[in-house]
Formats: structure tokens, sequence, C-alpha cells
């Protein structure tokens, strides 16, 4: 999400802009894509699938209309040493914390079945997959619910980082098997080792340390903090609410409550990426290859996902929402397409390509990406959540360096 990555980079600079008119094209054209897709769910599909789905909109609105990208909020830390995207992040997790933590500790006694935090291994898989996604995220100019949502509002280049990142993802499940035979332990679950209060305590005391340093971070090099996490919407509260230039804390609560949402409805929080590599193997599946003979597709989830509909599947849902959302969220901003007036050149389109297949490999080998590793797995109080932000921080360092051999701006 880079001047030259044609993608929305902050919430501060929408606002500033002239206000534009509704686009009644790209709205309606929303809007009824919901409505049918809805339609078809709910034929296909259990109904709460047709509640996901909206909330898959809801996050794509809120995506779309606060600006908030993990991408950029790493690299304008790094490169100008602005911190408002990494501390509206650790909001975001802090929020979801509260939410996320006595749900998951107390389930069981409040007679609420069926439901888990996304809990994974700590091992070589999860190092490796993260650093590579945090060096794809980078050249191929977002994460995997920057991706999606810049597809939703029009981004053609952004396309081309889905394709690969789709492709990725495939290959990725390929390998699988075999990275999770290196070394590794089992998931580690602070709420169990810790309880809800002392898991509590420590992650909120983390993530306002790593808000803190950030914003250190900015003074000293600035003097001051150049964006607020919240400030009076310029347009008037209902203005602003539905044609975007959301303040970042409004971003934060609402992908935590829908998150949690996405939790009690789904039985497990948001991921985004699984649904990418079912994508692919249903396309590969339908030009007659036996995905049987991967591991992976032999697992029951993975076997199940591929054998049913995709409108049955929580993940593969709950995207489509995000997309039609994130479309609706730039009709109603007047900005759909905005961001794809520029010629691709070859340097654009290869760090596309090399980012989105770096990031589906490393989502598949991480489990899951910045949303469904990092955000749900941090909220869920799993230690393979802080170990893949650290080190998809570290592969983020790398493809920001790399960036400007591709002819990307920092």
């Amino acid at each position: 999400m880079a001047s030259v990555n044609p993608t929305v980079t902050a919430s501060a600079a929408l606002a500033a802009e002239e206000p534009r008119r509704v686009d009644g094209f790209i709205t309606g054209t929303a809007l009824t894509g919901l409505t049918l897709l809805a339609a078809l769910v709910w034929l296909e599909a259990p109904l709460d699938r047709v509640w996901l789905l909206l909330i898959g909109a809801g996050l794509g609105v809120a995506l779309y209309h606060a600006a908030f990208g993990f991408t950029a909020g790493w690299r304008n830390l790094v490169v100008n040493r602005r911190s408002a995207g990494l501390r509206a992040q650790m909001l975001l997790l802090a929020i979801a914390s509260v939410l996320f933590i006595p749900v998951l500790g107390m389930a069981e006694q409040w007679g609420v079945g069926g439901i888990s935090g996304t809990l994974a291994p700590v091992g070589v898989s999860l190092v490796v997959g993260s650093f590579l996604f945090g060096f794809g995220m980078q050249l191929g100019g977002g994460c995997g619910s920057g991706t999606l949502f810049t597809v939703g509002a029009g981004n053609i280049r952004m396309v081309i980082t889905l394709i690969a990142f789709i492709a990725g993802s495939v290959v990725g499940t390929m390998h699988l098997p075999w990275w999770l035979e290196q070394p590794g332990i089992d998931p580690v679950n602070l709420i169990a080792g810790l309880g809800i209060g002392g898991a509590l305590v420590l992650q909120l005391a983390a993530l306002a340390g790593l808000a803190w340093w950030f914003a250190r971070v900015e003074r000293r090099h600035h003097g001051s903090l150049d964006q607020p996490l919240w400030r009076r919407p310029d347009g008037g509260w209902l203005t602003t609410l539905v044609k975007g230039g959301w303040p970042l804390l409004w971003g934060a609560v609402a992908l935590a409550v829908l998150n949690l949402a996405t939790l009690l409805i789904s039985g497990y929080p948001w991921g985004i990426t699984f649904a990418f590599g079912l994508w692919g193997a249903k396309f590969l599946q339908a030009l007659g290859v036996d995905m049987a003979r991967w591991e992976f597709w032999t697992w029951d989830y993975p076997a199940l996902a591929l054998k049913d509909s995709v409108l049955v599947n929580v993940v593969s849902v709950m995207d489509f929402g995000l997309l039609l959302g994130a479309m609706l969220a730039a009709g109603l901003a007047g900005r759909f397409n905005r961001a794809s007036r520029r010629p691709l050149t070859r340097g654009p389109l290869a760090s596309a390509v090399i980012g989105g297949l770096a990031m589906g490999y490393g989502a598949r080998l991480g489990f899951g990406c910045n949303i469904g590793a990092m955000f749900s797995g941090i909220a869920s109080a799993s230690l393979h959540g802080w170990i893949w932000f650290a080190c998809a921080f570290a592969g983020s360092l790398l493809g920001i360096r790399l960036r400007p051999r591709f002819g990307l701006e920092n």
C-alpha cells in the first residue's frame, strides 16, 4: 500500500480529499451481488452462512472506510518513523483480547459449546511461513485482508497479487505435511497456562508496551505524533460513517467486534487464506487433477471443504462478503477503481506475482495471514500469533528493502 502501489493508505488522507458523489452503479452492483449471493448461500448452506456473509461484508466496509491496512502501517514505521498504523493494530489486538479471552476461557461454564480459538503449533513451519508472508506482503502490496479489500475496490494490480496468492497457497498445501515434520512443539494456549486473568494481563501489558515503543520512535524522530487514533469526523458523523474516512479507532472497534461475532456464530475466529488454497484446488480438480494424491487434501477438514460447495465453506463465504463489502464502501465513497489508473509496468507486475506467491506459500506454512494467524491467533491468546507477528515483521523488513528494485516507492 504505497504511492506506486495504488491502495488506500490512510483514513486521514481520504478525509482530506474533496468529497465525492456516491457511485450509484458500483453501490447498486455491490448490493445486488450481496443479495443474490445471500440467496444462493441460503439455498445451499445453513442459515449461519448468510450471517457470516454479511459479517464479511461488514469487515470489507470497515477495512476500506478506515483504510485499515497492516502492510502500510508496518512500512510507515520502518521508513517514515510514523506509528499510527501500528498503534491502531495494537489497539485492535487489545480490544479483541478483552473480548475473546473471557469468552474462550469461560465457554464451557457459560454453556457456549462448540467454539475454540485459533491455536497452532510453534516450529520451523511457523517461522519460515510467517517470514515469507511478511516479505511477500511488502512486494505484493497488501496482506491477506488488504489484498481482498483492494481487489473489491477495483484495484487491478491487486487482482494479479490475488491470483499469485492463490497459486502460492496451492503449492503450500503440497509441501505443508513435510514442513510439519520439522522440529516444533504443540500449540501453546496462554489461557490454559495462565488462566483468563493472567493471559489478559500479559497480553494487554505486551500490547501497551509495544504501542508505547512505537509512539516513542515517532516522537524521537518528529517531536510529536502525526495522526491520532481518534479524531472528530470532518464531514459529520453520518456522512463519515457512510462515505468513509473513519478514524482508526472506529476501524479497530468494528474489526474486533465483527471477529467476535464470527467466533460466536461459526465456532472459530476470522480467517482468510484457507479459502485461497481451496479455490485453487477446486480449479485444478476441475481440470482433472486428482487432489487426493496430495496428503493435505486427505485430511478431514480440507477433504470435506474440497468435496462441498464453496458456498458452504465459512472462510470462502466471508471472503466473498469482504470483496463485496469493500466494493460497496468504494462505491459509497465514489472511489471505485481510482487506484488502477496508472499503467502497470514490468517491475510492479513482477513484484505482485512474487509477493503473491510468497504470501500464499507462507500463509499455508505459517497457519494463516495477518488475520488468521496474527489477529485471531493473538486474540485467542495463542503463542503462535505472537511469533508469527515477530517473524512476519522481520520478513517485512527485507521486503521493504527490495521494493525500490521493483520500481515501488517506500
